[in-house]
């Protein structure tokens, strides 16, 4: 297993034990909360029974984003033992644990007060999407060097070998910070609800500011290779959009902006969706945004999918640009031998 696949499940590994402490505090003071006090936040059902996520998830809507996830993550999986290539078992893996996080969503609405239901569905919901992230910092270290060693090392600001280590250990602390914040959220005590708050707010913010400084690193990186190396920006190629695009192809693409500009629109998903959580958790626990769970699939569930789906597409692994390029040489380089491997073709998995 590669390094980078080995970062990225790390992440996913520490940030679910993170989410599964942060879930059994929230557990401790849902068990300890006072009826009354839920009563009159109006948070039960006509049953009498308390509704430990302040509203209860409406089924359709869960339905039709389970089968959203459901089928892109099937054809995800398709894709991968088709093409291969283990760094991209993140993102199949993620895509599945978001469709299981909304059937325990739908579970959990007939038993808004199961506790270990409202866990389960926080678990795989709030958790999936930093895989999704990671995904983005694999692809965009593998592009850059599947460009020529040269060509990452003048067009990134950044070293392509800490971009995974850096980015996904900075999402590690924001993560740590949005779960023990999330579970003081959840506290009876007043100053500790609003420590906890202030404590999300804080990790959501870095979040976006990391994810901020990935993005900058990805758009310099496309206008640096554009203007230093034109002949690599202008790539020629017989293929053409149609010919690359569909849900089942298998063939090499050669034209590497076609997956420059998938990440740039992927990065766009992502950001509307921190942003949106930031208001979320500005608002506390009991917040409108909180409780209304519409701006939940418009402004997280939808973008996510989008960002993701689009891989259906065009599958990272299918990217190779030594065809392509044998024609016009080293970048930089004119008329020396052509070392580009591509993302389908590198030695590690």
């Amino acid at each position: 297993m590669s390094s980078t696949t080995r970062q990225s499940f790390q992440f996913f590994l520490v940030s679910f034990l993170a989410l599964v402490g942060s879930s059994f505090i929230e557990g401790v003071e849902a068990q300890t909360s006072d009826d009354d006090s839920s009563t009159q936040n109006g948070h039960v059902d006509s049953q009498g029974r308390r509704i430990i996520a302040g509203f209860i998830p409406k089924n359709w809507a869960s339905i039709i984003a389970l089968v959203a996830y459901g089928v892109s993550g099937a054809i995800h999986w398709i894709h991968y033992f088709r093409i291969g290539k283990r760094h991209m078992l993140t993102l199949t893996i993620a895509m599945t644990c978001m469709a299981i996080g909304f059937i325990a969503r739908i579970v959990y609405s007939g038993s808004p007060d199961s506790l270990g239901l409202y866990i389960f569905t926080t678990l795989f919901v709030l958790l999936s999407p930093c895989a999704f992230l990671a995904v983005d910092y694999i692809l965009l270290e593998r592009l850059a060097e599947n460009l020529g060693h040269e060509v990452a090392k003048q067009c990134l600001f950044l070293s392509s070998s800490l971009i995974v280590k850096i980015f996904v250990w900075a999402d590690v602390l924001t993560f740590l910070l949005q779960s023990s914040g999330g579970g003081l959220q959840t506290s009876d005590n007043e100053s500790s609800r609003h420590l906890g708050s202030t404590i999300v707010i804080v990790g959501l913010v870095f979040q976006v500011v990391s994810f901020g400084l990935f993005t900058c690193l990805l758009l310099v990186f496309g206008f640096r290779v554009r203007t230093s190396y034109p002949q690599l920006w202008h790539v020629k190629t017989s293929q053409t959009i149609g010919s690359t695009i569909g849900l089942f192809k298998v063939s090499d693409v050669h034209d590497w902006r076609i997956l420059f500009a998938m990440l740039c629109a992927s990065c766009v998903g992502i950001i509307v969706r921190l942003i949106f959580r930031i208001f979320e958790y500005a608002q506390g626990f009991d917040g409108f945004l909180s409780t209304h769970e519409g701006y939940f699939y418009l402004l997280d569930a939808l973008p996510l999918w989008l960002a993701m789906t689009q891989y259906c597409f065009f599958w990272p692994t299918r990217f190779n640009p030594r065809r392509a390029s044998d024609k016009q040489g080293q970048p930089g380089q004119p008329g020396q031998p052509q070392e580009w491997v591509g993302l389908q073709s590198r030695g590690t998995p």
